[in-house]
This record gives C-alpha cells, sequence and structure tokens, in this order.
C-alpha cells in the first residue's frame, strides 16, 4: 500500500491548486477525482474562456463574495489576485483584462488555463488517479486525525493530510453531487444550509403569465430587492443587464439578486419576495420631463423606446394607466408622476429560483467558523483542510468564484504539506 502525505480529494479548480501547492512544498500528493478528466467546470466557466480572476482592489473583491468574503482576508495575505496572475503568466500564459477587471487568457480557451494546471502536476510529479470515487474519509478518533480514505472498490489509500474540494451541489454534471459535505459532516463538522445563487429567478406576476414579454431583454438596468411589499429599505441593488423568461427573470443583474433572494425567502419565512428594476438608472427625472417636452407631439411609446424596448415601454404605459397612443401634451400631471414612478420602481416579485442543480453556484456548505481562515485547516480535526466550493463562500459572476477557488486551494495545499511533515 502506498502512503502519502498529502491526499486531494477533487480535481477542479480549488483541488487542482491544492495538489500543485502541496508538491511544490516537496509533498509525496495524489489527486483523486471520479470524472474521467479533471476541471470538467473550469472549462465550461466563463462561457468556455475561463475568467480566472479580478483584477480589482481587495475591499471590492471581498464586496463581491457575498457569503463570507470576509472570511479570506488572512489568505489573500498570502495569495491574491496579482498573485493568481503571476502564477499563469510566470507559466507562458498571456492574460487580458476585459470591462469590470475581468481577466482571461488572451487564447480565449478555458482549456489553456486547465493544461498549465495539469501541465504543472505532471512536472511536479502529482499522482492524478481518475474515474476513482471516493466512500468516506478516514479519521483517527483516537489521535484526532485523519488516516486516508477509502475508495468505492475497497481501496484505501493512507495520507498524513487530506485536502477535500470536492465541490458544491451546483451543475452536477460536472460531477458536482456535494459528496464532500458528508465526510465534513463526519468530522464534526456544520454544514451551512444550502442555496442556489447565480440562479434565474421563478415569479407568478400577472406579466409572466401573460407571456407578453418573454424575451425582452432590459440593457444596464438597475435591480433592488427590498426588505418587504412597502419598499422601504433597499437589501441589495445590482445595475446591470437582465432579460424577462417564461418563467421568471434571468440575466446578470437577476443572478447577483438570486442568491439574497433566497436567503430573504429562507430568514423571513416568507413566500414572496419583493424586487423592482430601474429603467433608466442614469437618467434624471428633469432631465426625462425635458426630453419628453421636446418631444410633446409625439406618442409616449416611441418616447419611452429611446430608453428601453418597444414591449416594455407598453407595459410601463399600462401599468401608467396611459394609453400608448397618447402624446406627452395630453398627459396630466398625475399620470407624468405615476409613470415616472413606473420607469424608475417598476416592480416584480418572486418565490423562489430554479434548483440548487441549476445554479452555477453553491450558497452554504463548510462552517468558515470551524476552519482556520490563515490554513483552511479543520479546527476540528488535524490533518483535514478544505478549499473551494465545498466551504461556504459564494461569490457573484465575473472571476470572484474562481478566486476564492485558488486562493483557497493555494492556502490549503501549502499548509496540508506543512501539517503532514509534522504528523
Amino acid at each position: 500500500m502506498t502512503k502519502y502525505d498529502v491526499i486531494v480529494v477533487g480535481a477542479g479548480s480549488s483541488g487542482l491548486m491544492a495538489a500543485i501547492n502541496a508538491a511544490t512544498q516537496g509533498a509525496k500528493v495524489i489527486l483523486i477525482d471520479k470524472n474521467p478528466r479533471p476541471g470538467r467546470k473550469l472549462v465550461i466557466s466563463g462561457g468556455g474562456r475561463c475568467n480566472v480572476t479580478n483584477r480589482t482592489t481587495r475591499e471590492d473583491l471581498i464586496t463581491h463574495i457575498p457569503g463570507n468574503g470576509k472570511f479570506l482576508y488572512s489568505a489573500l495575505d498570502q495569495f491574491d489576485q496579482e498573485d493568481i496572475i503571476h502564477f499563469f503568466e510566470s507559466r507562458g500564459v498571456a492574460l487580458k483584462e476585459e470591462d469590470h477587471g475581468r481577466m482571461f487568457p488572451v487564447t480565449d480557451r478555458a482549456r489553456t488555463i486547465l493544461d498549465t494546471l495539469t501541465g504543472e502536476l505532471e512536472e511536479l510529479g502529482v499522482e492524478v488517479r481518475q474515474r476513482s470515487t471516493v466512500s468516506k474519509v478516514l479519521y483517527d478518533k483516537d489521535l484526532n486525525q485523519v488516516s486516508g480514505i477509502e475508495l468505492e472498490n475497497g481501496d484505501i489509500v493512507e495520507g498524513k493530510a487530506i485536502v477535500l474540494a470536492a465541490g458544491g451541489r451546483a451543475y452536477p454534471r460536472t460531477g458536482a453531487t456535494g459528496d464532500g459535505y458528508a465526510w465534513a459532516r463526519a468530522a464534526g463538522h456544520t454544514i451551512e444550509r444550502l442555496y442556489p445563487t447565480e440562479s434565474p429567478i421563478l415569479s407568478h406576476d400577472a406579466l409572466i403569465k401573460r407571456n407578453h414579454l418573454k424575451g425582452v431583454s432590459l440593457r444596464d438596468v438597475r435591480v433592488t430587492l427590498w426588505n418587504g411589499p412597502e419598499h422601504q429599505k433597499s437589501l441589495v441593488e445590482h445595475q446591470m443587464d437582465m432579460v424577462i423568461t417564461h418563467f421568471g427573470y434571468s440575466g446578470p443583474a437577476i443572478l447577483r439578486t438570486s442568491g439574497h433572494v433566497n436567503q430573504y425567502l429562507h430568514d423571513e419565512n416568507a413566500e414572496t419576495a419583493y424586487l423592482s428594476i430601474n429603467l433608466v438608472p442614469n437618467l434624471t427625472e428633469d432631465e426625462f420631463k425635458q426630453v419628453a417636452e421636446e418631444n410633446r407631439n409625439k406618442q409616449m411609446t416611441t418616447i419611452l423606446k429611446q430608453w428601453m424596448p418597444e414591449k416594455m415601454a407598453e407595459e410601463v404605459l399600462w401599468r401608467s394607466e396611459i394609453e400608448k397612443t397618447a402624446a406627452f401634451k395630453q398627459l396630466t400631471h398625475a399620470q407624468i408622476d405615476s409613470l415616472w414612478n413606473n420607469m424608475t420602481v417598476f416592480t416584480f416579485t418572486a418565490y423562489g429560483t430554479q434548483p440548487i442543480e441549476k445554479g452555477f453556484v453553491t450558497g452554504g456548505g463548510v462552517s468558515t467558523k470551524e476552519v482556520n481562515p490563515r490554513s483552511m485547516e479543520s479546527k476540528l480535526m488535524a490533518g483535514l483542510f478544505f478549499c473551494g466550493e465545498l466551504l461556504d463562500i459564494n461569490g457573484y459572476t465575473g472571476g470572484y468564484n474562481i478566486t476564492a477557488a485558488f486562493v483557497t486551494g493555494t492556502i490549503a495545499g501549502q499548509n496540508a504539506a506543512w501539517t503532514s511533515f509534522s504528523l
């Protein structure tokens, strides 16, 4: 039986980084994964281009990881976005910066990133075992430390330190079925409630049932989640694009809001979440009235079309009790006020989101309160480390989740190696 210093379970973004960094410290490492090939989720990330990180400030990065982003402060002191960029560029991968700080390989191919990571594994002599399913993690309860893993075929692999990088439950077609949660529980860890994030919103709104606006895309709008039907307090806002679908709402602004919707419905034990769209977030009321007055003889649908699709303009007018053929000069002051209100606070509701299996990111996971933020080691079991989506950490799309994966994987791998030398 071969014994290893470090066993890494899961060959996703965080697991690949963990194996590389453990081996870089001189540890004997094996990487075990049940998929036939490593990095299945990585190769479809960023639309198949792999958004490797986001070149932004530390504070902005944490803000864009609403699910326990602050847990990463200690790890980022050791390995941050610039270190991720250096990691790939120093290995010959040219990167480019796009809007909002998103970093991509110049090749626009996620395969470039995956090939770099797997090439590094090979160069470091990491043993990679694919199509191997872990059935349980073995713990020596007397010593309160890990001892190895048992595979589905009955084989035992012994290791001094184990890094669990098995992912969450989102996107199961990439092999993410949440196996790691049971292994963490067996070590005494708490699993925080799992919920979908970055997932389309479901709605029973009349406009959805009418199907009139299906497929309508809205550009650069501001979506707000409120604390109730009175719209007294804003819980979160995102100004991006969105789209209206046959089941509800989707698009970047909606996806970023979806995790907060799930949290609100759960925390408030509510059946409905209340949201709104500002269709003209870059326009003031005075500017709107000036433009409308300059076109006072034109139909309102024509005037509104410069800011939104025609079908959306018709819906706004209908809510404002204004005929779509009416000219601006025909409107009363009350109608103008109602129109502006519906343009800036176009209300809609949600009763949930698509299930976690259809979301791209899992909310919840291994409680960060039970993990050392400087090392990613369990506070409950010596030699047990966590990284990636298995942890209760989740961010928005735009390079934030993969940054968290690369950072936690790097720290977990380094510390697992150092720990294995002392056990």
